[in-house]
């Protein structure tokens, strides 16, 4: 493959490419490209590769020419792993399950998932106790995968699923992620990791098809959204999508609000805590509400609440996204090819100082645009963007906002001393360990 004039990125290894700097240094890897060109040329191991680091031809990928880009080889391990939903299929399949899933992540339904919401935020907060110490990424998994749960599935057999998906989901993502990122035949091997995994799959496997089976058998509008999957014909076909279809998109949703949503929620309690200053203005904000629950209608009340969350969706996003190009692209002046691997990396780009000033400061005020311009289009895509945007986008934002408002309101959660925290980075920003104290507050 020609690469006219493309700069090559420093540390390449003799057959194994890039890969070695990518794995070992990773943020400071991607975010060294960005000097030596709005296109780098890398090689993931033999395979070469196209990072873009410029906003401009970032939003052209996505957006502009989005429909000239497929997922890419990353994606490609994922599928077998979570199936071919939404996040990993491609062209009109995929154009096709948007369309189909649209209508369940409309406006008016999500004011009712809003109620789900609140409901279980108060319930975990209900949980705990006055000087508990809390693993605080684990709960905040429990609360988004019982959310994502009760949301998808409103009936009894639904409660058996969510108990299911609490149980089996941490196992899923965890061992998904390092079969996606391991050698073919590392998943045949006898090792505990396998054996979990696939246990795991074989149980969320059984209880989401018995569901499936049930709502078919219903044809009803329950309000939730695995009912409206149910229903919903294609408008070119008149078909509903299949029960495997059906399957691969509630495990799409499951995993991926799961683990997005839980890991927000997650840093936005460590950063709150670290800067008391910031912590008293959330705190004025949410106690207007005098510790009632919250509902959707109070969402444009949580401005403040909705900075800080995008103000952590900034500093801590996933790392790396991959595309591949399904027809020849012009980007930037330079002609690629068809099924040439493209990458950038969210990350890079919400700390380029270039765009997000002095970008490694915590400062939700950065997104008060009264007095601060947004940044370049293309510098900051949290949920990605153009017509493989995060379907629920907009139900995360909710669901972060309403989650902490609600446990803000009860209770503070300290920093346990010596016990740092640091981010773990895989695909996305884990923190090493979480663990604060609950502190009862006094409103």
């Amino acid at each position: 493959m020609n690469f006219p004039s493309t700069p090559v990125a420093p540390g390449r290894w003799p057959l194994l490419g890039h890969t070695p700097s990518l794995l070992r240094h990773r943020f400071g890897f991607t975010s060294s490209l960005a000097d030596h060109g709005d296109l780098v040329r890398v090689y993931l191991g033999p395979v070469p590769a196209y990072m873009v680091t410029s906003p401009a031809l970032i939003h052209q990928m996505l957006v502009t020419d989005g429909k000239k880009f497929d997922k890419g080889m990353l994606f490609d391990r994922f599928r077998p792993v979570w199936g071919n939903g939404i996040a990993i299929s491609n062209g009109a399949f995929h154009a096709r399950q948007r369309r189909l899933m649209q209508p369940a992540f409309h406006v008016k339904r999500i004011a009712g998932y809003a109620d789900v919401m609140s409901e279980v935020a108060r319930g975990m907060a209900g949980s705990w106790h006055a000087g508990q110490v809390v693993q605080v990424d684990q709960a905040m998994l429990e609360v988004s995968i019982t959310v994502a749960g009760r949301t998808l599935f409103s009936t009894e057999l639904g409660k058996a699923a969510i108990a299911e998906a609490r149980r089996s989901l941490p196992v899923v993502i965890k061992q998904g992620m390092v079969r996606a990122l391991s050698p073919g035949f590392v998943t045949h091997l006898p090792i505990p990791g396998n054996h979990q995994f696939d246990q795991a799959i074989q149980r969320l496997h059984g209880i989401v098809f018995d569901v499936i089976a049930e709502g078919r058998a219903q044809q009803e509008d329950r309000g939730d959204i695995l009912s409206m999957l149910l229903a919903t014909p294609d408008e070119d076909t008149g078909e509903p999508m299949t029960d495997q279809q059906v399957y691969d998109e509630v495990i799409t949703l499951l995993t991926g609000s799961g683990e997005t949503v839980m890991l927000a929620m997650s840093w936005f309690f460590h950063e709150i805590a670290r800067h008391p200053a910031l912590e008293r203005r959330w705190h004025e904000e949410i106690d207007q509400f005098g510790g009632r629950p919250l509902t959707y209608e109070d969402l444009p009340k949580l401005r403040y609440t909705a900075m800080v969350c995008k103000e952590v969706l900034r500093r801590y996003p996933i790392w790396l996204l991959m595309r591949r190009t399904n027809t020849e692209v012009d980007l930037g002046g330079t002609l690629i090819p068809p099924r040439t691997e493209v990458a950038f990396s969210p990350h890079a780009l919400h700390h380029d100082p270039r765009f997000h000033p002095d970008p490694y400061r915590f400062d939700p005020d950065r997104w008060d645009t009264s007095k601060t311009p947004p940044p370049p289009q293309g510098a900051y895509v949290p949920f990605s963007d153009g017509s493989r945007k995060c379907i629920g986008n907009h139900f995360a934002l909710a669901e972060m906002a309403i989650t902490t408002a609600t446990i803000g309101s009860r209770w503070r959660l300290v920093p346990v001393p010596g016990r740092p925290v640091r981010i773990k980075v895989t695909g996305a920003a884990y923190p090493s360990q979480l663990p604060m104290t609950v502190e009862q507050r006094t409103v």
